[in-house]
């Protein structure tokens, strides 16, 4: 089993065995890097691939960050920031395989990232748009799993059905490791900041987050909340319970969830309609 889990990280921290991995990420993580460089430099960059681009823009001006107005690559690194262009980069590409195939883990990602906004707002947090970007990326380790290892991923569905488990349990069950560990050694793999990586990595087990708790906290109520709205599909059909760590780092309580339930309510209508738009494309 550990064999298993090794070559399978062996495999994924190789992020050239990733063809839905563009080689724009590459040059836009270098550029990055150097101080020197302008958004101008980078956007260029970006856009010098225009199918990327246009996805890009699609994801810019979805219900997850409510803008409405991002009409160039540009534009959207100013609104958002180079590290959320450059995280709905890889979005875009290692979702394009998802939408056809896997259309409710497609929805569900995306009202994650709408409800982890909404929260944010809510709450008055700064980096919303971050923290937006962390819960649309929040189950990308599934999507990877999917590629890399298909019979393992038959197997897992198997069990989470047989067994009515959590996909988590199936996963760790199946291939000694799940789809959270996953996104954290994507997340180092593509040098994404620590903290969009930390989110994905513990969304599922806030107490672990040191760096950035408030963050994950945030990710991890907007999954749950969605998992209770019904809205796409995670791979099962069971809704955990907010971990006490997370209701305490937000200083939640029950009115306030109330509202954060109907207003998310109301916001899944219109994720819904951009989910068709996308699938019409």
């Amino acid at each position: 089993m550990a064999d298993k889990r090794s070559d399978l990280k062996k495999s994924i921290m190789d992020t050239k065995t990733l063809p839905t991995l563009p080689s724009v990420i590459r040059k836009l993580n270098s550029l990055s890097d150097n101080e020197k460089s302008s958004v101008q430099e980078m956007a260029k960059i970006v856009s010098s691939d225009q199918v990327l681009s246009a996805r890009i823009l699609r994801l810019a001006n979805s219900p997850s960050y409510g803008f409405y107005r991002v009409s160039t690559i540009t534009n959207a690194m100013i609104l958002l920031g180079v590290n959320v262009v450059k995280s709905l980069a890889i979005a875009s590409s290692i979702f394009a395989a998802m939408e056809k195939d896997n259309v409710c883990l497609w929805e569900h990602s995306l009202g994650v990232g709408v409800a982890a906004n909404l929260i944010a707002r809510k709450l008055g947090l700064p980096e919303c748009e971050e923290i937006a970007t962390a819960g649309l990326l929040h189950d990308i380790g599934k999507v990877i799993i999917r590629i890399k290892c298909s019979t393992a991923e038959n197997d897992i569905l198997g069990l989470i059905h047989t067994r009515q488990i959590y996909t988590l349990e199936a996963e760790r069950e199946v291939i000694d490791t799940d789809h959270a560990e996953v996104g954290a050694w994507l997340s180092k793999s593509w040098f994404l900041p620590e903290k969009l990586g930390e989110p994905i990595a513990f969304h599922h087990d806030v107490a672990k987050s040191e760096n950035y708790r408030t963050k994950t906290a945030v990710v991890h109520i907007a999954d749950v909340l969605i998992k209770a709205s019904g809205f796409g599909n995670s791979g099962d059909n069971f809704v955990p319970p907010i971990q006490q760590i997370a209701w305490d780092t937000l200083q939640l309580n029950e009115q306030l969830l109330a509202e954060l339930v109907e207003e998310i309510e109301d916001k899944l209508i219109e994720v819904k309609t951009f989910c068709l738009e996308m699938m019409s494309d």
